[in-house]
């Protein structure tokens, strides 16, 4: 896997699990309806935090001259 590969994987999964903690009511995941709770805030950062280092990993380095 190279790694621009890599970073895309970690993007798509950043958004997914960014996306899931966030709707976690709406699926029924959620221990209180309407509210956000730590465990959701901790599976957003997560998700966030997933998502900015597949852009770290994907971005395309430029050889110094």
């Amino acid at each position: 896997m190279t790694k621009k590969t890599f970073g895309l994987a970690l993007i798509v999964l950043g958004i997914v699990v960014l996306g899931v903690s966030l709707a976690a009511d709406q699926l029924r995941l959620g221990a209180a309806a309407g509210v956000i709770g730590w465990k959701q805030w901790t599976g957003a950062a997560a998700g966030a935090l997933l998502f900015l280092a597949g852009i770290w990993f994907s971005r395309k380095v430029v050889p110094p001259n």
